[in-house]
C-alpha cells in the first residue's frame, strides 16, 4: 500500500513538473516587441496619481490595478518593468512623438486620439459626477451638471464628457457647465475639496474607490455619463507592441491574475473577458 501511494505522489509530482513546465513554455512564447527583446525591459509611461489603478501607498511602493497588470505583464515576458512618471495630457503627444512606447493608463478610444495612436483594451467603466457631501443634494434629477463648476483631468474623457454635456445645457436653457481643466484627479479632488470647484467629472471606478478611502468627503452623485472600454495606448501603427500587450493581457485573463488583481480593488465589475485591439472607431466593443 505505502509503495502504491508512493507511486501516486510520485506520478502526481511529474503531472504537475510537465503542466507548469508547459505554463512556462506557453507564457515564454508569448510575443515581444522589438525594444522589449532588445532592452529586456518593458518600459511604461504612467501617473501614479490616479487611484486605484496607480497611486503611492503608505510605503512609497508604486501599487494599483495599472501597475500590478503590468508588473504581471512584465513577468510574463521575462523582462524588467521601468515605470516613468508621467503628466496624463502628455502622453497621447508623447506617444505621437515617438518618445515611449507604451502609457498604461485607462484610455478611452476617441476619434481624435485614434488619428495617433492605437489601444489595446483591458477594462471598461463610465464617467460620474462626485462631490462634497454637504453639497450632494444639489445634484439630483436631470441636467445635474448644468450652471455647476466641474473639474476634469486634461485631454481625458471626462473633458470630451463635460463639453457634450455643456452642449446640451445649452440646447435645454439651461446653465452651460463652467468646466476647470487640472493635470491630475487629485488636483481636482483638492479643488473640490477647497470649493473651487464644485465637482468632479471622471471615471466611476476611480471615484467610487475615493469616495470609500475618503470616508465619505467626497460621495458620487446620481447619474452615469458615458460608459466605454478602456484601453492601454500605444504608438500609432505599432503591431508589434499591441500585440505583446493583448496577448499578455489575454494570458493574464486566461490564468486567472487579471481577475485576482481586479478582485483586490474591489473593480470586478469593470472586467472584460478579451482583451483586443483598437486601431479604428468601428473596432471599438461596447
Amino acid at each position: 500500500m505505502q509503495r502504491y501511494l508512493s507511486s501516486l505522489r510520485v506520478g502526481a509530482l511529474a503531472a504537475a513538473a510537465f503542466f507548469g513546465a508547459m505554463g512556462t513554455l506557453g507564457a515564454a512564447e508569448l510575443p515581444k516587441s522589438p525594444e522589449v527583446a532588445e532592452t529586456g525591459k518593458l518600459a511604461i509611461a504612467n501617473t501614479l496619481e490616479y487611484a486605484p489603478f496607480e497611486f503611492i501607498d503608505e510605503n512609497g511602493k508604486q501599487v494599483g490595478i495599472n501597475i500590478e497588470l503590468a508588473e504581471e505583464t512584465a513577468r510574463l515576458l521575462g523582462a524588467e518593468l521601468d515605470v516613468t512618471r508621467m503628466p496624463f495630457p502628455s502622453m497621447v503627444p508623447g506617444l505621437a512623438a515617438g518618445r515611449f512606447k507604451v502609457a498604461w493608463e485607462t484610455f478611452a478610444a476617441t476619434d481624435d486620439r485614434l488619428k495617433q495612436v492605437d489601444f489595446v483594451m483591458f477594462i471598461k467603466s463610465g464617467i460620474v459626477a462626485s462631490t462634497t457631501a454637504d453639497k450632494a443634494a444639489q445634484f439630483q434629477g436631470e441636467n445635474n451638471l448644468c450652471g455647476k463648476r466641474v473639474g476634469v483631468i486634461g485631454g481625458a474623457v471626462s473633458d470630451f464628457i463635460a463639453d457634450r454635456l455643456s452642449a446640451e445645457c445649452k440646447e435645454k436653457g439651461l446653465p452651460e457647465i463652467a468646466k476647470s481643466i487640472f493635470p491630475e484627479g487629485k488636483d481636482i479632488i483638492q479643488a473640490a475639496l477647497s470649493d473651487r470647484v464644485d465637482a468632479r467629472l471622471d471615471d466611476a471606478t476611480a471615484s467610487g474607490y475615493f469616495e470609500v478611502t475618503s470616508k465619505g468627503q467626497m460621495v458620487v452623485v446620481p447619474g452615469l455619463y458615458d460608459v466605454a472600454p478602456l484601453g492601454i495606448a500605444v504608438p500609432k501603427g505599432d503591431k508589434e507592441t499591441a500585440e505583446m500587450l493583448r496577448a499578455a493581457l489575454q494570458e493574464l485573463i486566461q490564468n486567472g491574475t487579471y481577475k485576482t488583481i481586479m478582485a483586490k480593488y474591489g473593480m470586478t465589475s469593470a472586467m472584460i473577458e478579451e482583451a483586443y485591439v483598437v486601431d479604428a472607431a468601428d473596432k471599438i466593443r461596447q
